[in-house]
């Protein structure tokens, strides 16, 4: 098959995923550790009368707005079209739960009582809720999304909150149990490293001869912590691939200021960044010493990944890019979700970055995300790139 061939790249990924779907047994999945109500939200330009406005169309033109307002005082209106379930963690996890995974997700979904956002999504997996969440309000443009964040509940969730709530050796059976563990949102839960020092000890603890699961981690955004903190968590990361296959999953500006910590010379100009996703990617994996490393920008995707030969494979995946989306917020973690499903069905690299763009792209069209068979459907006629 060429590699360059998109379309039947697409259609042996669906292929693939619906073998995946004829097997017996789920793939057993640990997510974790967040937990967000998201309120999507409008924020208003000019009202025509109780029912109708037009919003204010760009980040630059609400920013604008706002600059121009300085030294006085001014109100902005904002409209919540939707609440829903929020959180790296949750997002990631439905997405697996959707595409057919036995999740189990722990994390701060509401405690002692689940949040009522939650409970259709704890139909499709089991779930620990070690805490009450945090609260997000997304103001969505047609360029973006600012993301405003109320993270007390969630910023001292730690190994004894786990630990204490659902039990060490529970935790520690759920770890070892799992064909792949998601760690998500490194840079709002500050203690969050003890529990992935908890998940280390469980899996040097497994009895020899069961397989290496996957780790996943995505940081989410580290520009608020500092440049020592996030290089102790790569060293961390690195330390952790020797209990675990560890994949690490980054944005656009997330690799870039990984890379910069790393001291990598990766291009700074957007343009040439995105450009250059596929080496960004196989720099950070050599530097870390990981399995993988995959980089996401709004596009498309590439990764670096280490095989069991020891050979390192490159790919890079155009997506089926919308420029109106029905809703962004949460693309990134849908794509997350897509590309481990990809690696749990045992697809080979490029078609695990087109099950991760697959994912996202239905959900940015659709606002949800897609049952295994609506996923490979989509990746069967794949729209066209952007």
């Amino acid at each position: 098959m060429d590699p360059k061939d998109r379309s039947a790249i697409a259609k042996t990924a669906a292929a693939g995923l619906r073998a995946f779907a004829d097997r017996v047994e789920p793939a057993p999945v640990l997510l974790g550790f967040d937990g967000f109500v998201d309120s999507i939200i409008s924020v208003v330009d000019k009202r025509q009368d109780v029912d109708t406005y037009s919003a204010i169309p760009t980040i630059a033109d609400f920013g604008a707005r706002v600059s121009a307002k300085a030294g006085q005082s001014s109100n902005y209106e904002m409209v919540t079209k939707l609440e829903k379930l929020g959180g790296n963690g949750p997002i990631m996890a439905n997405a697996l739960s959707q595409g057919g995974a036995a999740v189990t997700y722990v994390g701060a979904l509401g405690h002692p009582a689940l949040h009522p956002v939650f409970e259709d999504f704890a139909t499709r997996a089991r779930v620990f809720s070690v805490s009450e969440p945090g609260f997000t309000d997304a103001l969505e443009f047609d360029d973006g999304k600012l993301m405003l964040g109320k993270y007390t509940s969630v910023s001292g969730l730690d190994r004894s909150t786990v630990e204490d709530t659902m039990g060490a050796e529970t935790f520690a059976q759920v770890v070892r149990e799992s064909r792949l563990i998601g760690a998500t949102n490194w840079t709002m839960l500050n203690r969050i490293e003890s529990v992935w020092e908890a998940i280390g000890e469980a899996l040097d603890a497994t009895p020899g001869g069961s397989p290496r699961p996957y780790l996943f981690v995505d940081l989410a955004d580290p520009a608020k912590r500092t440049e020592d903190d996030l290089a102790g968590v790569l060293k961390l990361l690195s330390r952790l691939q020797a209990s675990a296959d560890v994949v690490l999953g980054l944005n656009l500006s997330e690799a870039g200021q990984v890379g910069k910590v790393l001291g990598l010379s990766l291009p700074t100009d957007p343009q040439d960044a995105e450009a250059s996703i596929e080496l960004t990617a196989a720099a950070i994996r050599s530097a870390m010493d990981l399995t993988a490393c995959v980089v996401h920008p709004r596009r498309g995707a590439a990764a670096a990944m280490l095989g069991a030969d020891g050979t390192v494979q490159t790919a890079a995946f155009a997506g089926p890019f919308v420029a109106k989306p029905k809703l962004s917020t949460g693309a990134g973690d849908n794509f997350n979700g897509g590309f481990c499903l990809g690696l749990l069905a045992g697809l080979d690299l490029v078609q695990c970055l087109c099950t991760g763009v697959g994912v996202s792209g239905f959900y940015v069209r659709n606002a949800y995300s897609p049952k295994l068979s609506d996923l490979a459907d989509f990746c069967d006629d794949l729209p066209p790139a952007g």
